[in-house]
Order: C-alpha cells, then structure tokens, then sequence
C-alpha cells in the first residue's frame, strides 16, 4: 500500500470513528450485533413497519468500526444503568419509539397509548364519559368551560351541559353566545391544563366503582350460579358480599315498587312471562304482586300458574330477569322509580 493509500484509509477509519450514528442506524447496530439467537425475540415482537425500517437501515449501514461499536454499546449500557433500574413510562417509551419511528407514526402510537381515543386535545374530550368530564368542568371557569365545550362535538356537549348545575351551564351558554374567535395563546393555555390536570389523571377519575360492576354481573347470575358464588364469597370476604348484595337489584326487589310503578309494569309484562316469574317466587312477592290486580285477574293468574305444572328453574330465571330488565328500562324512562330500601337508598337506573 503506498503513501497515498495509507493516508486515505486512515482517513476513512477517522470519518468511522466520528461517524454518529441516529435512530434506526442504533438499533440497526445493536440488532445486527446480537446476531440470529439473540436478536430473533427482539425482530418477532417488532411491527411490519419497524422491521421494514431497521432493516433498510441495516442495508446501508457500512463498515462499523470497533470504536463506533463500543461507543455505542457503553452508551447503550449507561442509560440503561444510569439510576440502577429502568423507568418506563409515556416521555421514555416516546423517545425510544422517536429513534425508530417517524414522527407521524411516534405521535399516533402515544394517542393510542395516552387515550382516550382521538388525535387532538379536543377528539379526545369528545370521547370522555360525560358526567367524568362534567364533574370536572364544573369547577372550572365559566369562560374556560364555554372555549372547551365550543371546540368538542356539538352532541357531546349538549350532553355535558344538561349535566352542568343548571346556573352555570346557562352561564356557560352565555358566555359561549357571546364568544368571538379566541386566540391561540389562549386556546394553547387551555389545552395545556387539561392536558396536565385532566387527562393525565382520567384513568383514576373514570375507573367504575368494583363493587358496582360485580353486582351488575351477580345480577346476571342464575339463581344456583349466583348462591355458588355469594356463599363462597361471604365465607371469605363477608364485608365485599354484602356491599354487593346491597347494590344488587333482584326481582324480589320489584315488591318495594309503590303501586303506581307496579301497575305501570304489569302492563309491560307479558301475561306468561309474569306467570313464570311468579311461578318460582316466595310467598311474600306472590302476594305481593296478587295484591296489585283487581280479584278476577289474580285469580286468573293463580289458575294459569296452577295449569303449568312444573317449570324449569332456567325459565323462571330468565322470565324473572326479563321483569327486572322491563323494570329498569321503565325507571330509566322516568316512568317509574325502583328503590331497594323502602324509599331510602334510592337507585333509578
């Protein structure tokens, strides 16, 4: 090799040496240092699109150096040993995706982590429950509440409103008639703050009460898998098996209707539904719902439960929880009002 030539490779081992390499070139190198063995988990749990942009990267990386491979693997080692441990979340999942990921495809994964669904501040409003967001909004300024129910989808607005205390809605309503076009830098602002106070702390505030949510699977039980599980619950948890009973509501329960709201369901009910469901209750409910009908007609819904003879215990479940359901429906209506404790406690669904 003579002079010209040394001074060139040279040349070329000092441009691989300052050579820095980016994004998807680094886990390009690493990958490619793991070889087939180790690296094949790390390939399998990449998507279509990362695959494709590691190994284009891979193609055209070049000769690596020894010293640009050890840079990058102390690099590597140094933040992954930097506080003792790995600390994952939204800001270190998003950088990482940023050295693989383009921008547009980094910023759709964190919207979907992130949730709710929707791609700006405002979708994503649009698609939290709207007592969560009204609970919140409530608090805050009747100008501010006026901008964010001015940017969010008109029907999911109107649903937040009704729920508003009826004061500051309508002056919420006022404010947002008199509105103008607002400035950005303040539109910003208010984005900011839901975005740090709100939707940072939504998992928490929109999380379902589990009491509620098992007394509402409890509640679509069959009676038999229902006992199973309520006395094996009370053997072990007594306290939880009741709150959950106390929130159930059963068909025995519909014996606490006042006699408008039973006779509003009478009529609802099939005339053979309701002798089924009769057919497998206590004495008390019977009498109960007897008591509601004029003489001739509880006489002839004892004749006809007389006539049926044995019934399946899976029909009498279904025909009372098809009652229950109607009952549900006819208070969520406002037709009728369903309570569990004699007028205390009162539970309208």
């Amino acid at each position: 090799m003579n002079p010209a030539q040394q001074i060139q490779q040279l040349q070329i081992q000092e441009d691989q040496e300052e050579r820095e390499l980016k994004g998807a070139e680094r886990a390009a190198v690493l990958l490619l240092a793991l070889g087939h063995e180790h690296g094949a988990p790390i390939w399998k749990s990449l998507d279509e699109m990362e695959v494709k942009q590691i190994s284009i990267a891979m193609a055209k990386l070049g000769p690596i150096s020894p010293i640009m491979l050890d840079k990058l693997f102390k690099d590597f080692v140094t933040k992954l040993s930097a506080k003792g441990a790995l600390l994952g979340n939204f800001d270190s999942t998003e950088r990482i995706l940023q050295s693989v990921l383009p921008a547009d495809k980094v910023a759709t994964i964190m919207e979907e982590i992130r949730g709710p669904a929707g791609r700006n501040m405002w979708e994503k409003l649009s698609n939290v429950q709207e007592n969560v967001l009204a609970n919140y909004l409530k608090n805050e300024y009747p100008q501010t509440v006026a901008v964010v129910l001015s940017k969010i989808r008109s029907e999911h607005a109107a649903r937040v409103l009704a729920i508003l205390p009826d004061e500051f809605a309508l002056e919420v309503v006022t404010r947002m008639l008199r509105m103008e076009s607002v400035q950005k830098e303040i539109l910003d602002k208010v984005e900011q703050t839901l975005r740090v106070e709100f939707m940072s702390n939504l998992s928490t505030t929109s999380r379902r009460d589990a009491h509620e949510l098992m007394a509402d699977i409890f509640n679509s039980f069959d009676r038999q898998t229902e006992a199973r599980f309520m006395t094996a619950l009370e053997e072990n948890n007594r306290e939880a098996a009741e709150h959950i009973k106390n929130l159930m509501f059963t068909f025995d329960d519909l014996s606490k209707l006042d006699a408008g709201s039973v006779q509003t369901l009478l009529r609802q009910v099939d005339k053979d539904r309701l002798a089924t469901a009769l057919k497998g209750a206590n004495e008390s409910v019977r009498e109960f719902f007897f008591s509601n009908m004029s003489q001739r007609a509880a006489k002839m819904m004892k004749d006809d439960m007389d006539a049926m003879g044995p019934v399946r215990l899976r029909d009498v479940d279904d025909a009372q929880a098809g009652m229950v359901a109607v009952a549900k429906d006819l208070a969520a209506s406002g037709e009728i009002m369903i309570t569990k404790n004699k007028g205390e406690d009162e539970l309208v669904y």
